[in-house]
């Protein structure tokens, strides 16, 4: 297949790119579908950023259940479940491993 050069509208900015024949052979060759929808300016600015992909990481503080110490834990906190520091959790961790 002969590739030819295509002028391409960003999704983000709304500039025309060229999406050459090289790349449209690169495309090809590791079996991606989809045409880019950035241009190189907005694409590198979402990986800066880490474009929004997956979720946002959320930290709750906290009182371990165990110490009593305040701690802070990487998801969100249920109802009627212990929660634990770090140090207490690797205590349990070892505890419940060796017996």
């Amino acid at each position: 297949m002969e590739y030819k050069d295509k002028v391409l509208k960003c999704v983000e900015c709304g500039t025309e790119f060229v999406f050459t024949a090289g790349e449209q052979m690169f495309y090809a060759d590791k079996g991606f579908k989809n045409e880019p929808k950035r241009c190189k300016n907005c694409k590198a600015k979402r990986t800066q950023s880490g474009g929004g992909v997956g979720p946002t990481r959320v930290v709750t503080t906290t009182v371990c259940s165990q110490c009593g110490k305040e701690t802070t834990v990487p998801f969100k906190l249920t109802q009627g479940r212990p929660v634990y520091c770090r140090e207490c959790f690797q205590q349990r961790r070892t505890t419940a491993t060796a017996g």
